[in-house]
């Protein structure tokens, strides 16, 4: 029982430890901090475009260290044409429409 309050203490201070990215900034400086002043680092996100699909019996036999299909991987890419948009033509923008009427 010792050991899990331990274990999660751990976790509680770690996770807190490493979720703020502004560690330079202390005080008044951390708490008047303007993002649209300084340039940040893009993180690109990545996602598997290509999965093995399976199901059932096939899955529950699938064995991962004979697994010899190559996944790719795409960078997911933010912004539409609605996120161009502002105002009301932001609120009524209808995807299913192609034509800019």
């Amino acid at each position: 029982m010792k050991n899990l309050a331990f274990v999660l203490l751990f976790m509680f201070v770690s996770f807190g430890v490493f979720a703020q990215k502004r560690g330079d900034f202390k005080g008044p400086a951390y708490k008047n901090y303007k993002p649209w002043l300084h340039k940040s680092e893009t993180t690109l996100v990545y996602s598997v475009s290509k999965k093995e699909q399976l199901t059932g019996p096939a899955y529950k036999n699938k064995k991962p260290w004979q697994n010899k299909s190559q996944k790719t991987y795409v960078p997911i890419v933010f912004g539409s044409e609605r996120s161009k948009l502002t105002g009301p033509a932001y609120k009524n923008y209808k995807p299913w429409r192609k034509s800019k009427a």
